[in-house]
């Protein structure tokens, strides 16, 4: 009977449960300890009885205790046969399950004593191991024999996965890279000053060369300037080029049009105004049909991108990764305490967490949150309603991955102790210290004999639900983590409402809750996109003093304010709110526009294009508003008049800055990223409306406030951050990851399962083996696998085999038997035969599977697959083949984006390894890996898109100059030199680098032309001589906009934005913002003149020979108290010739020419 029991024990410990069967070296080693103890011809010269009891009544006397005398060669061979075997389905070893302790504290004599231990729950009698090197005196011979790594059944040998003496010499990872540096100083930090100092002294040079060359040889030029007749305009004709011609004539027709466009604007402004708001609020009635886009999948990841694909792939296939909500608990108190084992026993540290108290009012709040109830609709929605119950319906219980599972989240099973009046031989100290080494075990082998293994139906792995410990010092640790896995769901809006109303109480739950002994931080799946929208709402009151700021300024600012009794008729109220009302029915426009095309808009856009309409806005505004202040009305001019031609002149300024900006953002469209395609595309068209508002709207308001004045009339922290920064400091295990296997791939032959599978025969190039290599080179930079992956085809392999009791089926049915099932008309599926013995192929591999993937473990048989591998396999054609399958395992601790980033990279490229050596494809899938994509192609977007944005910027610019190539030229070198000094404040400032920053230097680009292009403009169009004049000028008249507008409209309004709560406001616009507006405004309003009065296209007239010069003289305009002689008199100084032509043109009724020797 005993020995029966031992069978029993014996079965259970090695075939049905995580079994050292699948190496058969150790599986063959292991029986011949058992057999020749019990069973053995030569029982006699190592097993030695040294107790008995007498049955009476049988007449018999009973064995109660035995000695075993083992060798301590075979018990070395064993151990080391048995010691690398793997538990596929839990990613431990199996020695874990069979030791007693953790694999890495297992050893041959350990291990053995344990086995034969009464108190394993599993040894019906104390059975004594005497090994070899511990015998004195004997006469007893001990027991011995070849270990055997391959076993001569035909069986092979153990594969590399589970013994490492199969594997070969393993590569060694290349080492790390010694840092590069010259002199001891960073090499990058030596060359760029050495780049810096070398620019500096070749420019210095260059200066002092051309000043030389200059004051050496001087040629007389003579200049011709029209500054004395203001009511002249000049014609020069030179031997013009082609596209000097083509330039002039695209000007002159510019500002004809725009001349003629403003004094109808002022002319009509009621046409024009309600014209306008019938276009705005046609193009806003879009956003009836307006959505937002606050899946930060949606935001960040394009549909095209290979990461969204894979996870489309694994979602459509498996269902999609389950929601999480997690807490990470830590205690106030200091009750760190020692255990000392009884009746002897090294004595073990517990860390405050671990503390009895503590766990009960941990365990007290987990019920609660049990307990929440939701209400969705008119339903109501407990946890049970949404949460994953792999075994359900035979077992409905939540997974809760929590360290009170090990005590089946109990209190009374937390209290239980087994002792006398002496000592405390076992309570939730010894069942913890066996739990965190056995997680799967249904049996706690000390005195208590309760289980491990989780209300659920599955393990709870320590390094999920412990934080802050050592190594694998468990009991060290000084956090606690409780994860809710809930259900996710693909494409069913009803239940994924279920589950996002049991979350919001459940966050509602942990912000109220209070417990003076735990801190808690907590995240739930909707977390970050609740939080996206919660700090856009919490910052709403600093971003409406931030527009308010810039509201007052710009009505104050555009005034021409003469004392204070005239605030109110010189101050410009109501053009500030017109600028206002324009920028937001613009922004409204372009919204409205993209929601009819259906496109959906994201919180970026909301929060970052009124702030760049605005400042094109407001820029183009002060140059409208300052000229007209600057201007003198002409004699017989009327104000339609005067506008329309103060139009012409700056139109085409704001023309080549909003059409530059327009041009640029819709090519930002081409990005691959989500967020900043959607930016471009709405800022495109935001900006170009916003123009075409100010040429119409604004230009007919400032006309009715010209006459308004003519005749005075007044016009918080986050929990998810605190969350995230206890994720960081106390979790030991990286997120799970899935090397999927997609559909095609051939497991009914072995040549198939070869190249898949991990365990005897497989090829160690298959999926599972490079997967657990990677796990073993766990120093960086070789891999960041840090389990091996559970395997549901070995798993299978191990349950199919005839040697367990896994596989059985009715007789007369055919159905699927439960390894638990006593029934005697169940018959195993394969005979106990050498060919039964190997794997199912074809037909037989097929027949059992469905039964592999429906079977729930139990203690007969722990290898059942419905927990584990329910979801990994897709069976298809009424389950018949095999579809898309997955093999899970987890990645190393993963604290920081670099570690995220590197752990996507080596996943792919482990995967093409895979994939290389299948000849199938298979790719990884983690559910970060959607957000850190961008990422790997991160630089290369930027550069593309500041590249093309500089080059529309470029192309706009040189044709709207009238096709002057270097004006183009300067003002992209001065936009990139902006943008080079932008990535140095991201570098200082610590900015990273990804989507939203890149949309902010997109926005850069745009707003920098606002700083440079109405310069170079008004530097191409001036007529003074020399080209330090023409900078003067043109710094004086449209810098003096420039400044007041955009530079110090903006910085009233960013220093607000230095108040916000958030981090995004704080880091990605008050610090970008701020540098783009100050970086933009000294290089606009001082490097950049600096640099035409350089190097900025000449206006000088200076040719040999003879020229012809027109006077153009507009006679109507001029007050009648001058005369034509007066006015032409001037003229005389520059030439000995003026003689009257009698050519005329439509717009000039008299026109003079001079003809000279110009040198």
């Amino acid at each position: 009977q005993q020995l029966l029991t031992l069978q029993g024990s014996l079965h259970s410990l090695t075939l049905s449960g995580f079994s050292v069967s699948r190496c058969p070296a150790c599986f063959f080693n292991l029986m011949n300890l058992f057999c020749e103890l019990t069973c053995s011809p030569r029982q006699s010269l190592f097993v030695n009885g040294t107790q008995f009891t007498n049955d009476t009544a049988a007449n018999k006397t009973n064995v109660v205790e035995v000695q075993y005398y083992i060798g301590q060669t075979f018990a070395n061979a064993m151990y080391n046969a048995c010691q690398d075997v793997q538990a596929p389905s839990i990613n431990v070893k199996a020695l874990s399950l069979l030791c007693g302790k953790d694999a890495s504290d297992c050893n041959a004599t350990n291990w053995i004593e344990y086995m034969f231990d009464i108190n394993n729950g599993q040894s019906p009698f104390p059975i004594i191991p005497i090994f070899s090197g511990k015998m004195h005196n004997t006469e007893y011979v001990p027991f011995t024999m070849k270990g055997q790594l391959s076993p001569q059944d035909g069986s092979g040998p153990c594969s590399c996965q589970d013994c490492s003496q199969a594997c070969g010499p393993q590569p060694v990872p290349p080492p790390l890279l010694p840092p590069w540096t010259i002199l001891g100083i960073d090499a990058m930090v030596v060359i760029m000053w050495i780049s810096y100092v070398a620019f500096l002294l070749i420019f210095i040079g260059a200066v002092i060369g051309a000043w030389l060359i200059f004051s050496i040889k001087k040629t007389p030029i003579f200049y011709l300037t029209v500054n004395s007749f203001p009511h002249l305009s000049l014609c020069v004709t030179v031997d013009a080029s082609c596209g000097e011609t083509l330039g002039e004539r695209f000007e002159s027709s510019l500002r004809s049009l725009f001349a003629r466009w403003g004094s109808f604007c002022v002319r009509q402004p009621l046409v024009v105004i309600l014209g306008s708001l019938a276009v705005v609020a046609t193009c806003s009635g879009g956003l009836v049909y307006m959505k937002i886009t606050t899946d930060p999948v949606e935001l960040w990841s394009s549909p095209s991108s290979q990461a969204r694909q894979e996870k489309d792939y694994f979602d459509s296939h498996f269902g999609p990764f389950f929601r999480a909500e997690q807490l990470i608990i830590t205690t106030t108190l200091q009750s760190e305490s020692v255990y000392s084992p009884n009746p002897a026993g090294a004595d073990v540290p517990f860390g405050a967490p671990l503390d009895k108290d503590v766990l009960h009012q941990v365990l007290d709040l987990q019920t609660d949150i049990e307990n929440i109830v939701a209400s969705y609709g008119d339903q109501k929605v407990t946890l049970k309603d949404i949460c994953l119950a792999p075994l359900a319906p035979f077992n409905d219980n939540c997974t809760i991955l929590s360290v009170l599972n090990y005590f089946q989240n109990s209190h009374e099973q937390l209290d239980r102790s087994v002792g006398d009046e002496f000592y405390v031989y076992a309570d939730y100290h010894t069942h913890f210290l066996y739990c965190v080494s056995a997680p799967a075990s249904l049996n706690d082998t000390n005195k208590l004999h309760d289980p491990c293994l989780g209300t659920y139906g599955g393990p709870v792995f320590p390094w999920l639900v412990l934080g802050g410990y050592d190594a694998t010092n468990y009991n060290n640790a000084t956090a606690l983590v409780i994860t809710f896995p809930v259900n996710n769901y693909h494409n069913d809006s009803i239940n994924l409402g279920k589950a996002l109303a049991w979350e919001k109480e459940f966050i509602v739950f942990l912000k109220n809750y209070s417990n003076p002994n735990l801190t808690i931080s907590f995240n739930s799946e909707r977390s970050i996109e609740d939080e996206i929208n919660r700090e856009s709402e919490s910052d709403l009151s600093t971003v409406v003093v931030s527009y308010a700021i810039m509201f007052v300024y710009i009505s104050l600012a555009l005034g021409h304010i003469h004392s204070f009794r005239r605030v109110l008729v010189d101050s410009k109220i109501s053009l500030g709110i017109a600028g206002i009302v324009i920028v937001l029915s613009s922004v409204a426009c372009s919204l409205g526009i993209f929601s009819y095309a259906g496109i959906p808009l994201t919180l970026i856009v909301i929060e970052v294009i009124p702030f760049l309409v605005l400042a094109v806005g407001v820029d183009n505004i002060f140059i409208v508003v300052q000229t007209y202040q600057r201007d003198e009305r002409m004699p017989q001019e009327e104000l339609h008049q005067q506008i329309g031609r103060i139009l012409g002149d700056v139109a085409p300024s704001m023309l080549l800055s909003s059409f530059s900006e327009t041009v640029a953002f819709f090519l930002g469209a081409l990005s691959t990223m989500p967020a900043v395609r959607t930016f471009s595309l709405f800022a495109g068209l935001a900006v170009f409306i916003d123009f075409l508002l100010q040429i119409s709207c604004f230009i007919s308001l400032l006309g009715l406030d010209a006459k308004r004045q003519e005749v005075r009339r007044a016009g918080l922290d986050s929990y998810v951050l605190d969350y995230f920064k206890n994720l960081s400091e106390y979790l030991h295990t990286g997120p799970p990851v899935y090397f999927v296997v997609e559909d095609g791939h051939d497991y009914l032959s072995l040549e198939g399962q070869n190249s898949v599978c991990g365990g005897v025969g497989c090829s160690n190039n298959s999926l599972v083996q490079q997967v657990y290599a990677s796990s073993q080179c766990n120093s960086p930079p070789s891999t960041t696998i840090g389990f091996n992956p559970s395997s549901w085809l070995d798993d299978y392999f191990d349950w199919v085999k005839p040697q367990s009791s896994c596989c059985r089926y009715y007789n007369s049915s055919g159905a699927f038997c439960n390894a638990s099932v006593v029934d005697t008309s169940c018959v195993r599926c394969r005979p106990m035969t050498p060919s039964g013995k190997l794997r199912p192929i074809e037909q037989d591999f097929m027949k059992f599977l469905p039964m592999f993937l429906s079977d729930n473990p139990n203690v007969k048989c722990g290898k059942g697959g419905h927990a584990a591998y329910s979801s990994a396999v897709v069976l298809k054609g009424n389950d018949t083949s095999v579809g898309a399958t997955y093999f899970m395992t987890y990645h190393t601790i993963l604290k920081d984006s670099p570690d995220f980033i590197d752990a996507m990279k080596m996943a792919r490229v482990l995967a093409d390894n895979i994939t290389s050596a299948m000849g199938h494809n298979v790719f990884p899938y983690s559910v970060f890996y959607v957000f850190y994509e961008q990422y790997l192609t991160i630089v290369y977007d930027t550069v593309f898109q500041l590249g093309v944005s500089l080059a529309a910027i470029f192309a706009v610019t040189t044709v709207l100059l009238g096709f002057e190539l270097w004006s183009g030229v300067l003002v992209s070198i001065t936009i990139a030199m902006i943008l080079v000094n932008m990535f140095g404040v991201m570098w200082l400032w610590d900015i990273s680098l990804n989507a939203v920053s890149l949309v902010n230097l997109v926005m850069s680009c745009g707003i920098s032309v606002e700083f440079c292009s109405h310069i170079v403009r008004a530097f191409s169009i001036s007529v003074k001589s020399t080209r330090v004049e023409r900078a003067e000028e043109a710094l004086a008249h449209m810098g003096s906009s420039v400044f007041s507008g955009i530079t110090l409209t903006k910085f009233g309004g960013i220093l607000i934005l230095a108040l916000s709560k958030s981090q995004i406001f704080q880091i990605f616009y008050f610090r970008m913002y701020l540098a783009m507006v100050l970086l933009g405004a000294t290089h606009g309003l001082i490097f950049l003149p600096v640099l035409l009065s350089y190097a900025g296209m000449h206006r000088v007239i200076s040719q040999l020979g003879k020229m012809r010069v027109c006077v153009c003289v507009n006679v109507w305009p001029i007050h009648q108290k001058y005369n034509l002689h007066h006015t032409i008199a001037p003229l005389c100084k520059l030439t000995k010739t003026l003689k009257p032509q009698k050519e005329t043109c439509p717009e000039i009724h008299l026109v003079f020419c001079l003809v000279s020797h110009l040198t």
